[in-house]
């Protein structure tokens, strides 16, 4: 009888290995054959990766948010160039070699879905590289520009002098990049970081060390306040999980690719905020204030927290996706 139970096991195993050769077999003749002295200039392949985008219809939500960006990051990533140096040198032309290694990249994206980040194990943020890999999600917070244009002492500012600044909280921290950010622009303040996930933790310890912080930032692996005890900050910044459960269902590839507690933010996508916006009271300063990302839940943290003077702060690609609250008004 166990002979019998293998062999069919073994058989019903045969036609989905079958089926996945020949996937296989179909991806790699309908991947496109070019040769690499077909395409010229940097903007060829730029042109190039955009059509292979479109053709496989690749998603973009990570760090890149068009199909132009994203190739113009794999171009630039393959020939060892920061973002900053694309423009100057977009029409010069490629090496066969370099050609090789950018076609490569564009069909490793387009053929495994993974986010272009865990491609090249890298991510800017406000023009600052960070390391990432699959233990984190790729960075795309909006917290990075709010602590320049809204943190920075000016007109605009909800704090005062940034120098003045002591203490610091990032909660849900992944690879660390918003709380390096954040001891960038407050140089004088000690600087915590919270996750959950000692995976995220590990990546964001080498980003701490690949910048130089170590003696100013803090990494603590806990479920968010609980492994501070009694601690009191100036500022608490936090993109926590959000995405409910009919988001969740629907992640594309590229984001399925991510660890699924990154997102997960319970059935309405509130269940972390709600937490966060009621302990944050205990781990202010009586002049600090909370600073949180919350994507398209406006609507529903507006109406369950009425009670709340909540300020939504826009950036250049966000309306409204992230709000401030002074320890005041908790």
């Amino acid at each position: 009888m166990a002979k019998k139970a293998k062999a069919k096991a073994a058989k019903t195993k045969q036609p989905a290995k079958r089926r996945a050769a020949t996937a296989k077999s179909r991806a790699a003749v309908s991947a496109p054959k070019v040769a690499a002295g077909e395409l010229v200039t940097l903007l060829d392949f730029v042109r190039y990766a955009v059509s292979r985008f479109a053709e496989a219809g690749v998603v973009f939500a990570h760090g890149t948010t068009d199909p132009i960006a994203e190739a113009v990051f794999l171009v630039g990533e393959a020939l060892h160039l920061h973002p900053d140096q694309f423009e100057m040198f977009a029409t010069a032309r490629v090496t066969v070699r370099e050609a090789t290694a950018i076609l490569g990249l564009i069909e490793r994206r387009v053929a495994t879905r993974l986010p272009a980040a865990y491609l090249v194990n890298k991510i800017y943020m406000r023009g600052v590289q960070f390391y990432v890999d699959e233990r984190v999600i790729v960075p795309r917070s909006y917290i990075g520009e709010l602590l320049e244009s809204h943190f920075d002492g000016g007109a605009t500012s909800l704090i005062g002098d940034p120098e003045a600044v002591e203490r610091v909280l990032d909660l849900c921290t992944g690879s660390g990049c918003l709380a390096i950010l954040a001891a960038r622009n407050f140089p004088h303040a000690e600087i915590d970081a919270v996750d959950l996930s000692k995976d995220a933790l590990a990546v964001a310890a080498k980003n701490v060390a690949d910048h130089g912080v170590g003696e100013r930032l803090t990494l603590h692996h806990g479920n968010l306040f609980a492994p501070l005890g009694e601690a009191r900050y100036d500022l608490i910044i936090t993109n926590p999980p959000y995405v409910d459960a009919e988001g969740m269902a629907s992640l594309p590839a590229e984001c399925r690719a991510e660890p699924a507690m990154a997102f997960d933010g319970g059935d309405d996508g509130l269940d972390i905020i709600r937490r966060i916006l009621d302990e944050a009271k205990d781990h202010l300063t009586p002049d600090g204030g909370l600073l949180c990302e919350v994507g398209r839940g406006r609507a529903l943290i507006e109406e369950e927290f009425s009670n709340l003077p909540l300020l939504w702060l826009d950036t250049e690609e966000s309306n409204g996706e992230v709000f401030w609250i002074a320890a005041s008004d908790l």
